[in-house]
């Protein structure tokens, strides 16, 4: 994402350009949408805003315009942050510790007291020996997830939000195990006060306030324990989001299904009905899902679907949005900088592109263009304008056809037709700007072309793209595909995405196509995961 996005957050507005560019991470919080941390290239840490709370953990009370360095968080390798309404803060760290700062009047720091803390300070109680991956914040209630899949939650539990099985606050993180025992958890997220948990084989758990069926369960009664979302059986949950108080979660198919609180439309539904358990949002121009955002600090809903298409809907700006629309916007986090009160980020902005016109923006400016290349590819009739220095320095395929021993090595003008015009310029363009500019039916065919070319990183880029296209119908001849290119990555999300949905995909034509070898290969995979057992 490019660091021109920051202008959209007002808070950001006065930072220094040179500072600016040296930015890795950033969060925007409060609020009012006031306050921000900021992590740059060499892991250092600052903050500013209005620093309530001491949520800047600078480790005092002072408010600041220009970014003040955070001492106790700088060289930790900091790699998220979760935030609270108070604010309190979370900081994650690469080796798996959770700093903890800001609010503390519901115990949300998890440091056994109720004391507001301004300077971070590590939570080293119940889970000192477990590494943490992911963290996130209610309003005033924290959860922690760990490598072995195991949830931790403190803070305020009036609603049960911090599934301990009883309604009183918790000053110490606390292994939640009614529910969940047995299972092993990859995603945590939170509501206002409720709580979400999604397991490895695409299961939802909810538990916390249900006063308008934010938990999914078919009523509004709080649960002090997990309770699974039965509404979703029969499909697998990849991501869920929660904002104040609805909840909206993403299939492996990329289809999206909402519930919850929608006085503001927030469920994209056309009314302002809640809904106490799942209901799938079918949108014909948004098409596939691949991406959803939800804060519990307002009531607004974000996708990115097929095609790169942001659309938005709840409450935007004041004004109440029933039904999605499509923005103009490139980006989830531009829709919250945008239009939703207050303005803070869903998770953090992590940047990694340079300024205007760096080296990559040189290098994109010149592909295909006739002024200074000094070759043309033609596939198709059409002409692609490149350079050979370009070609050579990125691809051993045409460090190969280069040599100088080659007797056509000064021809300005190259045919090729083994691939489609827009998929050979698409790869081209890969070796400028290290990006894929491609619909994602044309990904196979890129995919095989990136096998000839012995591109590994772009075969990656390609099996990322095919996995967001995957359905029932096609999996088992890109499970094939994947075998036959050698791509572990895809092979392994087939068979997991085949074996979620085996009766249905067994009952394809492609899968009835598959050969003896893969099919046996196939079955007793399946069989050694359990799939067979009665």
């Amino acid at each position: 994402m490019s660091r021109i996005d920051l202008k959209n957050w007002p808070i950001l507005s006065l930072l220094d350009k040179d500072f600016a560019s040296e930015i890795h991470t950033v969060v925007v919080f409060g609020s009012l949408g006031n306050e921000v941390l900021i992590i740059d290239k060499d892991g250092v840490v600052y903050a500013l805003g209005s620093n309530t709370s001491g949520c800047l953990g600078t480790g005092d009370s002072h408010s600041s315009l220009h970014p003040v360095k955070v001492e106790a968080l700088s060289h930790k390798n900091v790699k998220t942050f979760a935030f609270g309404v108070g604010p309190h803060v979370l900081a994650l760290t690469g080796k798996g510790e959770v700093y903890s700062w800001g609010h503390n009047g519901y115990c949300e720091l998890g440091n056994g007291s109720s004391n507001q803390c301004s300077t971070p300070t590590k939570v080293a109680t119940s889970f000192e020996d477990k590494i943490i991956i992911a963290v996130a914040c209610g309003s005033h209630h924290s959860l922690a997830l760990t490598e072995d899949g195991e949830v931790y939650g403190w803070g305020q539990n009036t609603c049960g939000q911090v599934g301990s099985g009883i309604s009183t606050n918790q000053n110490t993180p606390r292994k939640i195990n009614s529910g969940l025992t047995g299972k092993k958890i990859v995603q945590i997220y939170c509501g206002q006060t409720s709580s979400m948990a999604v397991t490895n084989n695409g299961e939802v758990y909810a538990w916390g306030n249900n006063s308008v069926g934010q938990l999914g369960i078919g009523s509004y009664i709080n649960q002090l324990s997990p309770q699974r979302v039965t509404g979703l059986v029969g499909v697998v949950i990849e991501k869920v989001v929660c904002g104040y108080s609805h909840t909206m979660a993403l299939t492996d198919e990329g289809d999206l299904y909402v519930w919850g609180g929608n006085g503001y439309g927030q469920l994209g539904l056309g009314t302002k009905s809640n809904a106490c358990q799942p209901v799938k949002l079918s949108i014909p121009e948004m098409g596939r899902i691949c991406d959803i955002a939800a804060i519990h600090y307002n009531h607004i809903s974000a996708v990115l679907a097929e095609g790169g298409k942001i659309f938005m809907w709840g409450q935007c700006r004041g004004q109440t949005v029933a039904t999605p629309i499509a923005t103009p916007l490139l980006y989830l986090h531009d829709v919250l900088a945008c239009y939703s009160s207050p303005s803070v980020m869903h998770e953090p902005l992590v940047l990694y592109s340079e300024d205007e016109m760096s080296i990559l923006d040189c290098l994109r400016q010149a592909f295909d263009d006739p002024t200074s290349s000094d070759l043309t590819i033609q596939v198709q009739g059409k002409p692609i304008h490149v350079h050979k220095a370009v070609l050579k320095i990125r691809c051993q395929y045409f460090r190969s056809m280069f040599q100088e021993h080659w007797s056509e090595n000064n021809q300005s003008v190259i045919v090729h037709d083994e691939f489609s015009h827009d998929v050979y310029k698409s790869f081209l363009k890969y070796l400028y700007t290290d990006e894929v500019d491609l619909p994602p039916e044309n990904a196979l065919e890129l995919l095989y072309l990136a096998n000839a070319y012995f591109e590994t990183q772009l075969k990656r880029k390609c099996v990322q793209m095919i996995k967001r296209g995957i359905t029932i119908n096609n999996v088992a001849f890109l499970y094939k595909t994947a075998i036959e290119y050698s791509s572990k990555e895809l092979e392994d999300f087939c068979f997991k995405f085949a074996l979620n949905h085996m009766t249905a995909v067994i009952q394809t034509s492609h899968f009835s196509k598959l050969d003896e070898t893969t099919l046996k290969m196939f079955i007793t995979k399946a069989a050694q995961a359990g799939a067979f057992r009665t």
